[in-house]
């Protein structure tokens, strides 16, 4: 019985931690939502990326991001920066914890800290559709038209139903004169 009960306690532990970047379904999900030809199809896919990554896997971790990103969103950044300090200190291979903050840090101006945790963010999940896209707007509030094309086009490789970023993308060919880099 005590190993049974020792068992499960493993396997709970290690489905836990899989509930993030390194979670085995994530590669069937990218490849579904590169070949997916509807957008009402690719949008749930993203929802259950997003799912996926969001889930830190520990109850604990997992309440600081939902105050986290409710403060965000209500624009409460001193309650979310703690929330998502709280989250990267606890598990510094989380990456949504990382891009997360990120995005606040991009929200409060502070653009140098932003990329910190946006970099994080990639070496942990280079498919981070998000964070590539939330470089492509960091660059762009440095007026570095070349450099922000280039993070946005990176973010439609791994996902090109993304009908904002290829507007962007549209925009800053016309304004670099069609050139490619």
């Amino acid at each position: 019985m005590a190993r049974l009960i020792a068992a499960l306690v493993a396997l709970t532990i290690v489905s836990a931690a899989e509930a993030r970047q390194n979670d085995s379904r994530l590669d069937a999900l990218f490849e579904r939502l590169a070949a997916a030809d509807d957008f009402a199809d690719a949008r749930s896919i993203e929802a259950s990326i997003w799912s996926i990554w969001t889930e830190a896997g520990d109850d604990a971790l997992d309440e600081h991001m939902a105050r986290g990103v409710m403060a965000m969103n209500h624009r409460n950044f001193d309650v979310a920066l703690e929330s998502f300090n709280a989250i990267v200190a606890a598990d510094p291979d989380f990456a949504e914890g990382w891009n997360k903050r990120a995005t606040l840090y991009f929200l409060m101006g502070r653009y140098d800290d932003s990329i910190r945790d946006v970099e994080r963010t990639l070496a942990l999940e280079p498919r981070h559709f998000g964070a590539l896209s939330g470089m492509g707007l960091i660059v762009t509030e440095f007026d570095d038209a070349k450099a922000a094309l280039a993070w946005f086009e990176q973010a439609l490789e791994v996902n090109p139903h993304m009908p904002f970023v290829a507007l962007r993308v549209r925009i800053l060919h016309e304004m670099l004169g069609g050139k490619q880099i």
